[in-house]
């Protein structure tokens, strides 16, 4: 499932929408924008922008991870828009019979996420 969003991210929502049938383990990284000083303002936030097809890139994410590992369900959200520091950016969830496929496929996707090309971002320095 991959979803693009404007809206908050809200954690409690996010772990009934994956499939948990045959899963032992259900892992779910949220990334966040943090406080960076950069220059003497710091940044306090950043905006995200759409550069493409973002579902189609994060839907091949998902084929990546399921081809890779056994997982039983994957979750991908992006969010769009200008976000304060401590809002969510992202979430990147997997439900797996196991532990340590849960574990290397979030981090893997992590890695993917980040390098993602149709999600640009332009930080903002000051209030």
């Amino acid at each position: 499932m991959v979803y693009v969003v404007k809206e908050p991210i809200r954690p409690e929502e996010m772990y009934e929408k994956l499939t948990k049938n045959t899963a032992g383990s259900v892992l779910l990284h949220y990334a966040v924008v943090k406080e960076t000083p950069y220059n003497e303002a710091g940044t306090k936030g950043v905006e995200y922008c759409r550069n493409g097809d973002m579902e189609t890139e994060m839907a091949g994410i998902i084929e990546q991870l399921k081809n890779r590992w056994q997982i039983e369900d994957a979750l991908l959200i992006r969010r769009l828009g200008c976000l304060k520091t401590g809002e969510i950016i992202s979430l990147i969830a997997v439900s797996s019979p196991n532990s340590a496929d849960a574990f290397e496929a979030c981090q893997y996707g992590i890695s993917l996420l980040k390098k993602m090309t149709t999600f640009v971002k332009k930080e903002r320095c000051g209030e």
